[in-house]
């Protein structure tokens, strides 16, 4: 006789407690995509802000998104234990902490994981113990960091190109977005993300944007405008002075931008999560840095064209030029921008007009 025999019963089960960031969050995907190349069959939980659940439902690897509703810099001290004690039953054998921070490990040692890896921060010797040092410059980009963390020390990571983010688009959901914002116009869609939710040192002038996205329609192009609700002033801006574009900020949810930004033919971004967004969808994209460095936050793409100007006091990692000058995000023109775009842009329909005019 034969028996009916549930083989997901004994594969393997990870829990990874997730960064709040939506770019680091995509950025975690370089692990996840590995852990699955070396643990075949494992199942990968995240435990993650609740913004982050949309993310993770477009990552191919990931089982299941646990919600952790504590507020950034909340402790929560409560919440976390009694969340830990319903993780105990799930079985996990091994979890791994991406933030560095001492509250981030205490949900998988309230949940008993017998493996808790995760690097040296915060004092949280026996929270975690799977204790890893962190080689910066062995491993500069924050991808390669996490991605570390799915390996026994002293182990080599693959090559990244084969660990790149990739989240899943929605072509049916695109095609009833762009029904509903009557974004189905002739010429091609350039995506433009003018937001940096961490300050105005990682954001290209809004008045360049303006300026762009003028060019832009002079050329044929449509000009779609992604954000959060916190950026739909910006959006605003950028089309009451440059006289076109559609402005979609706080209009979609971060699902619904996903599936719209996989349509455009060129994106240009700040260093933002939208920017690892197209990226992780695989558009030609032109990514704007200011006060951070490509050298750590990379978009993860061999189709994005990186423009820093990396001046004297770059990076800075500051929310706000300390200087007052924003020297390294004024300093890039226009037209390196528009050069960007039409080496990037894939193919010139005839109602994409040649040439650049100033």
């Amino acid at each position: 006789m034969t028996r009916n025999v549930n083989t997901t019963v004994d594969r393997p089960r990870a829990l990874i407690v997730g960064p709040a960031w939506i770019g680091d969050m995509i950025m975690a995907q370089s692990l996840f995509k590995l852990l699955r190349r070396e643990r075949p069959g494992v199942q990968i939980d995240v435990l993650a802000p609740a913004w982050c659940a949309p993310l993770l439902k477009r990552m191919p690897q990931v089982r299941k998104a646990i919600t952790l509703t504590l507020t950034h810099g909340q402790l929560g001290l409560r919440e976390r234990y009694y969340l830990g004690r319903e993780l105990a039953g799930r079985n996990y054998q091994q979890a791994i902490i991406l933030p560095r921070a001492f509250k981030a490990a205490l949900i998988p040692w309230f949940a008993s994981v017998p493996r808790r890896t995760g690097y040296r921060g915060e004092m949280r010797f026996g929270a975690i113990n799977d204790m890893r040092r962190l080689d910066k410059a062995a491993m500069p980009q924050m991808a390669q960091r996490y991605a570390a963390l799915g390996l026994e020390p002293g182990a080599t990571l693959p090559p990244m190109k084969l660990l790149r983010p990739e989240l899943t688009a929605d072509a049916d959901n695109a095609a009833r977005l762009m029904a509903e914002f009557r974004l189905s116009g002739d010429g091609p869609a350039v995506g433009l993300m003018p937001g940096a939710e961490y300050g105005p040192a990682k954001q290209w002038p809004l008045e360049y944007y303006a300026s762009l996205a003028r060019q832009l329609m002079a050329e044929g192009a449509q000009v779609w405008i992604f954000g959060s609700q916190k950026d739909y002033a910006a959006g605003e801006q950028i089309v009451e002075q440059s006289g076109c574009g559609i402005n979609l900020c706080g209009k979609t949810r971060l699902e619904d931008a996903i599936d719209l930004i996989a349509q455009v033919q060129v994106a240009v971004s700040n260093d933002s999560g939208l920017m690892h967004v197209a990226a992780a969808v695989d558009v030609p994209l032109v990514a704007i840095f200011g006060s951070s460095t490509p050298d750590y936050t990379p978009p993860l793409s061999e189709r994005a064209t990186v423009i820093y100007e990396e001046i004297a006091c770059s990076p800075c990692f500051d929310r706000t030029c300390r200087y007052g000058h924003y020297r390294c995000l004024r300093d890039i023109s226009l037209m390196k921008v528009l050069q960007a775009i039409h080496a990037r842009m894939p193919t010139r329909s005839n109602s994409w007009k040649a040439g650049i005019s100033f």
